[in-house]
């Protein structure tokens, strides 16, 4: 399922000060997928990238996937404490 934004491009929603965003941007990911990954193909390759700190790292799988998130999610969190 896609979730898809409602209201105004670029808007964002109101928040009273000091309130913690749901999808707080210090936690965005984009993943690329390379050109041979197709449904049914059985390639799923490509690398993430954390926005924030720019830190990349590559998959070959969506297992890999999930182990490269996971670990780019552990260090910006250990970083920030």
């Amino acid at each position: 399922m896609i979730a898809r934004r409602s209201g105004r491009p670029g808007a964002s929603p109101r928040r009273e000060a000091g309130d913690v965003p749901t999808l707080p941007a210090w936690k965005a990911f984009v993943v690329q997928l390379s050109r041979d990954t197709a449904p049914g193909s059985g390639i799923f390759a490509g690398r993430v990238e954390h926005l924030n700190s720019g830190r990349q790292a590559r998959f070959d799988s969506p297992q890999s996937l999930l182990a490269v998130l996971d670990r780019l999610l552990r260090d910006i969190v250990d970083q920030s404490t």
